[in-house]
């Protein structure tokens, strides 16, 4: 009997792009294909991309260097994702063992794409296809404790740094049916916390339903324990959409909620279509409707033209909000974005961006750190995800998003615990487990 063709796959970037993978697997799984661990001795090896930041690209573009010299010589090698997207043809131009390059759009054909490739014919596919959301495709997941379900695709946002609308489109969500029935089927598979992703998510809109619709409906499958989304944009919060967080039993209480800045000036330039006040508003009205609701970030520093007023007016909204953790960014200009219209004067040097995102850093552990103290000695139940990568611990998590390193054998994987946290790193914890709760299964 012949050997099924193998395929490695490599993944960058956002939490989408891991479920793009999680699709194409699939879809190759289905089509013959059998998956492999690594890339030596794989008939056919895809990287997929993300183009955020320059620095992104340019990691691809070395890892493709590395890849030429341990690859197959009849393997084929493609580009998939958002760099994918973005430098289309140029692509197979520039690194010249490059056989396929293909947008997220463009899964659908991929056997038959790798086909023709292992025939000798290179081929991109960067076409948009604002119908396409996979409703077919049967997702290999990689997570057998939590899993990624897309409901929306795209922006429509256009902020000035951002690249997303250019490499994933204009904004379009999925029927509210099609992202209940794969609920439905994650939880018969033994996974009880769901994540909803989208580029806005909480502006998902199917044409009937929106998002509170949308989590109420994924909040009542049965079984569902955890229910998360990211990442949302703070104009999308209606009051609906809060009362829905509030009133779902299965809604853990934390929200990703991307600042980017905290001075209105600057949010302006970057068009995010909110200022510092009405940010904090939206924070101010989340948390009163849940109370414990931990907030964690997205902020950017060294954005054409920002003062030093105007980083300090960040700082301070940092302290105000009291985020429990932030990712943290020197901006980075990408081709084809309106960023790169704003003149040459108003560009932010590398080591006046570099010593403000170390100012930045060092406020958000500060805070950070000293909430995380407050809480050892307190009980809280958390998911176990996975084996830590050193120190033989389990890595587990709570509601709150708050990550907890407990002792165990890969048994507790999946399972539900109550643990105290006993100590804190000021960004991770220690916890001992505590109770009868290590035998509880995953899902109830």
């Amino acid at each position: 009997m012949a050997l099924r063709p193998t395929v490695y796959i490599e993944t960058y970037g956002c939490q989408m792009n891991v479920s793009d993978t999680e699709l194409m697997l699939g879809k190759l799984t289905a089509s013959g294909y059998e998956s492999v661990e690594q890339p030596d001795g794989a008939d056919v090896i895809l990287i997929n991309t993300c183009a955020i930041r320059d620095h992104a690209e340019q990691r691809v573009i070395g890892r493709l260097g590395e890849i030429k010299s341990k690859m197959k010589r009849d393997a084929v090698l493609g580009v998939t994702g958002c760099m994918a997207q973005r430098l289309g043809s140029q692509l197979l131009d520039r690194v010249k063992h490059v056989s396929l390059v293909i947008g997220p759009d463009g899964y659908r054909e991929l056997p038959s794409l790798i086909e023709s490739a292992r025939g000798g014919v290179k081929a991109t596919a960067v076409d948009f296809d604002l119908e396409e959301h996979y409703e077919d495709f049967t997702p290999r997941r990689f997570d057998g404790v939590k899993a990624w379900i897309p409901v929306q695709r795209g922006c429509d946002y256009k902020c000035t740094y951002c690249i997303v609308p250019t490499t994933r489109g204009p904004e379009r969500s999925r029927q509210l049916s099609e992202v209940v029935r794969e609920t439905e089927a994650v939880i018969a598979s033994g996974i009880s916390e769901v994540v909803l992703l989208g580029q806005t998510v909480n502006s998902y809109y199917d044409g009937k339903h929106d998002f509170a619709d949308l989590l109420r409906a994924v909040g009542s499958v049965p079984g569902i324990r955890r229910l998360r989304f990211t990442s949302p944009h703070p104009n999308d919060f209606s009051e609906r959409v809060i009362r829905a967080m509030a009133e779902i039993e299965a809604f853990c209480e934390h929200v990703h909620l991307p600042m980017q800045s905290g001075s209105t000036r600057t949010l302006r330039r970057m068009l995010r279509r909110y200022t510092r006040e009405k940010y904090l508003e939206c924070v101010d009205r989340l948390r009163a409707a849940i109370p414990r609701l931990a907030l964690t970030t997205d902020v950017i520093v060294g954005f054409p033209g920002e003062t030093e007023e105007d980083f300090q007016e960040t700082l301070t909204a940092i302290e105000a909000v009291g985020f429990d953790d932030a990712y943290t960014f020197k901006f980075s200009l990408r081709d084809g974005t309106p960023a790169t219209r704003f003149p040459a004067s108003d560009t932010i040097s590398d080591d006046v961006a570099s010593e403000r995102l170390a100012r930045l850093i060092a406020t958000v552990r500060a805070g950070s750190r000293e909430r995380n103290m407050g809480l050892i000695g307190a009980r809280r139940e958390v998911l176990v995800e996975k084996s830590a990568r050193r120190g033989g611990l389990l890595q587990s998590r709570t509601r709150d998003f708050k990550t907890v390193m407990i002792p165990g054998d890969v048994s507790l994987i999946g399972k539900y615990l109550q643990v105290e946290l006993t100590g804190t790193t000021g960004s991770t914890f220690l916890g001992q487990v505590v109770g009868q709760r290590a035998a509880l299964p995953m899902a109830v």
